[in-house]
């Protein structure tokens, strides 16, 4: 599994444009370059997407990512990569598609 670090610097769209941000900003555990690194334990909320189905406003809300399985944790939860598996969610919990990861902090390397 190879990827790059999420931290709490970490530049995150949805697949619409809209900007996800951490409700529970990663605060304590392990730092990199003075950010703290993104686990699943934190939720993620998605502001401005301006999707629409057949012109009715069905914006992403909410992010879920699934842990990669790669043993690498901090404080109990899995690292979040830029290669982590994520969906972006409307208010309705319908599916919208992967977020989009513009800059992420370190590559990981795990054998």
């Amino acid at each position: 599994m190879t990827g790059n670090l999420l931290d709490a610097g970490t530049v995150i769209g949805c697949p619409h444009g809209g900007r996800v941000t951490a409700a529970t900003p990663p605060a304590g555990g392990i730092r990199v370059a003075g950010a703290a690194v993104a686990t699943t334990a934190h939720s993620y909320v998605v502001t401005g997407c301006p999707h629409t189905v057949d012109r009715v406003p069905s914006p992403c809300t909410t992010v879920r990512w699934i842990a990669d399985g790669t043993g690498i944790t901090v404080d109990g939860a899995p690292v979040l990569l830029d290669t982590s598996a994520a969906q972006c969610f409307s208010a309705a919990f319908v599916p919208q598609g992967p977020p989009v990861v513009q800059a992420a902090q370190r590559k990981v390397t795990v054998r």
